[in-house]
């Protein structure tokens, strides 16, 4: 059986991005195979370009209306989608042609959907007085946030907790579980 190759979407910083590089650099049954951006200058294709993976930008035309990304992955035989930070809804030609899945930083179905995302998330939850917050990892499908569950993981969140003390306790779960979810999501294809 080949490696198990991994393509991933970001908006962002890539933070999530580079946690998954570094997890799977050793790992001889899975590669990262590229790096997938909707901004040219998003630091994810920096973080990228460091760890020696292949980087793609691609405008809201190319992405909703050709079928150009899903061919490249597909000569790319990529076997799993990871929306690492990526902001915009997944159109239904890749969502069924790959298994895809997402991180939010949330406790979904709370706080989910169309511009919940980042502080957003973090600033509701305290807003809302939650006693707790965390990271949902799920299956991509044509809605945002609400594909299929695979792990959830918790954390407390204090009275006095600003959205940037909640944002640093949810980043923590993220780069412990999320790397290990992909792993086992892998592993069971």
């Amino acid at each position: 059986m080949g490696k198990k190759r991994i393509a991933i979407l970001a908006s962002g910083s890539g933070t999530n991005a580079e946690n998954i590089f570094k997890y799977f650099s050793d790992k001889e049954d899975v590669e990262v195979d590229s790096l997938w951006s909707n901004k040219a200058d998003a630091y994810a294709l920096v973080r990228a370009r460091n760890f020696g993976v292949g980087s793609f930008v691609f405008d809201r035309e190319k992405f909703y209306r050709t079928d150009e990304i899903l061919s490249t992955l597909r000569e790319r035989k990529v076997d799993l989608i990871v929306l690492a930070g990526f902001l915009w809804l997944i159109p239904g030609n890749l969502v069924s042609a790959f298994p895809i899945i997402n991180i939010h930083p949330a406790l979904l179905p709370k706080y989910g959907g169309k511009g919940m995302y980042g502080m957003n998330v973090h600033r509701a939850v305290v807003a809302n007085s939650e006693t707790e917050s965390g990271i949902s990892i799920h299956y991509v499908n044509e809605k945002y946030d609400e594909g299929a569950l695979i792990f959830q993981a918790k954390c407390e969140v204090l009275p006095e907790d600003t959205p940037e003390q909640v944002a640093e306790k949810v980043h923590e779960l993220e780069y412990r579980y999320f790397p290990q979810v992909i792993a086992d999501v892998l592993a069971k294809m």
